[in-house]
């Protein structure tokens, strides 16, 4: 069983900001395949479904980001989900608008919510897809609740089209070929 969780924060203040790039990106998973996440446990939306015969969890935690690995753990606790069957998809400031990177582990950076998924679940060797959102001379905190312009989003939306390719890919291939396929 895979566990794949895109990160934000709950609430329509929060829709389109830049925090809620994993949000945006298993949203479009879900449009994609006519899913929606119809289930309620542990403080997350989420389904189940079916990805190349392995049953595969679709989550977004519905605390703050900062908890979010309160959420994830719960989940990965219940279902019995082996840390290696996780992919946490978020935001990036580190990686321009635009881009993306697939990773099997780091560090998290100045980022909130991957600091408490790396608490909780005591390591940071978990999977994950960045999603660059640039860097802006503004404080961090009101530049990652901001709201994308239309040129930000047009060239976010080239890489949010890319992950149900990523997501599927994730379920059926080795990590080292999923990242040589996409980085």
């Amino acid at each position: 069983m895979k566990l794949i969780v895109g990160l934000g924060n709950k609430g329509n203040e929060y829709k389109n900001t830049r925090h809620n790039v994993g949000f945006m990106a298993l949203d479009e998973y879900l449009k994609k395949y006519h899913l929606e996440l119809n289930k309620s446990k542990f403080d997350g939306l989420y389904c189940e479904t079916n990805i190349n015969g392995e049953k595969v969890i679709l989550l977004e935690p519905q605390k703050y980001m900062n908890l979010s690995g309160d959420v994830i753990t719960k989940y990965v606790n219940y279902f019995k989900i082996d840390i290696s069957d996780i992919l946490i998809i978020h935001d990036d400031m580190d990686l321009e608008i635009g881009t993306y990177k697939i990773r099997y582990k780091g560090g998290p950076g100045g980022h909130n919510g991957l600091k408490n998924i790396e608490s909780n679940l005591k390591t940071d060797e978990y999977k994950r897809i960045k999603i660059g959102i640039s860097k802006n001379n503004i404080d961090m905190i009101d530049y990652v609740l901001g709201k994308f312009s239309s040129d930000e989003l047009a060239k976010l939306n080239t890489v949010i089209k890319i992950i149900p390719d990523i997501i599927n890919d994730f379920v059926s291939l080795s990590f080292e070929n999923l990242m040589n396929k996409y980085n």
